[in-house]
């Protein structure tokens, strides 16, 4: 049977994720639960650093890339060692090359897939369909992602909340950062601005996470997919829209376009997302035609497809969505 995933959800670094995954951990171990550290990332935090103690901490495998050695979670020695709980810390991490996996989360669901229980640790801004609308909040284009689905993958979802005024005088105090890395960050992403929106943004992703219940029986979604590159924001724009309304998801491409497509078919792959190819030598017609036969209630398509306003004439009975690539300026 398939191990649980409990993730511990938050705004930003330094709000207590880590923290009370380890408190959390301590109680288990408590009542007698064979509970290990998988990996485990102290930031010098003397305080999160002192709920280590007392539990087993699995060795790190290490990897030689470019001349340096660098230590990743050792997922196969953690499934050997079995527990009934492993703790992994950074759950949207990017593995080295060479690792087995791609992304740490990747490894936790390799784990799970062994029956072992898991907490880990994430934030809000590392969901992938999120990341243009982080980008345009705060001007950081966050590069270490996990799918939205794999969130909706968690039994449980706690979001760990601290106001964005007492975050920043935790950075004050030095206590989330060294004090010159914290002077730098209170310059850039930790203005209280971003940390208010960011926080606003975990929220509403706990609350619609946890409404397993608010499935839609009417809408259904789908996004013209094209060589351009602008076609991500449409395919994150159409997936975030979905995944609110508990709605189905799907891409459909010309299939002329076919061999220019293999990022945006992969980016789709990545976000559980069926993507379909589409006859015709008028594409934009075809496109509205099968886009009707599936029976999408919303289509997407970024403003550099050709043919807009065709498509929108065809598309007549379904809401289209047309996405504009902004600048943080614009």
């Amino acid at each position: 049977m398939k191990g649980k995933l409990k993730i511990f959800l938050g705004y930003a670094a330094g709000v207590g994720k880590t923290y009370q995954m380890l408190s959390e951990a301590q109680e288990h171990k408590a009542r007698g639960e064979d509970v290990v550290i998988a990996y485990f990332e102290p930031h010098a935090r003397a305080e999160t650093i002192a709920l280590t103690q007392g539990l087993e901490v699995v060795p790190r495998a290490v990897y030689e890339y470019r001349g340096v050695r660098l230590e990743e979670m050792d997922s196969e020695a953690v499934i050997r060692r079995h527990p009934r709980i492993a703790l992994v810390d950074e759950f949207a991490h990017s593995n080295v090359p060479g690792a087995p996996r791609l992304k740490r989360w990747e490894d936790v669901m390799k784990i799970r897939e062994a029956g072992i229980d898991v907490f880990t640790t994430v934030n809000v801004q590392h969901l992938e369909c999120l990341n243009d609308q982080i980008w345009q909040m705060t001007g950081v284009r966050v590069r270490e992602t996990i799918p939205d689905w794999v969130l909706s993958e968690a039994d449980e979802v706690v979001m760990v909340d601290v106001t964005p005024r007492a975050l920043l005088h935790r950075l004050e105090r030095g206590v989330v950062y060294s004090r010159e890395k914290a002077a730098a960050a209170l310059n850039n992403f930790f203005t209280e601005g971003n940390l208010t929106a960011l926080r606003e943004l975990a929220m509403r992703q706990t609350a619609q996470t946890l409404d397993r219940e608010a499935i839609s029986a009417r809408d259904r979604i789908a996004v013209w997919i094209t060589p351009d590159a602008s076609s991500a924001i449409a395919i994150r724009r159409a997936r975030r829209v979905a995944d609110f309304l508990r709605a189905p998801c799907e891409a459909l491409y010309c299939t002329a376009d076919r061999a220019l497509l293999t990022d945006q078919l992969e980016f789709c792959r990545r976000l559980h997302m069926d993507a379909w190819s589409v006859e015709g030598s008028a594409c934009a017609q075809a496109i509205a035609t099968y886009a009707r036969q599936r029976g999408a209630t919303q289509l997407f398509v970024t403003k550099a497809a050709s043919e807009l306003k065709r498509l929108v004439r065809f598309a007549h009975d379904i809401q289209v969505t047309i996405i504009a690539e902004r600048s943080r300026q614009s």
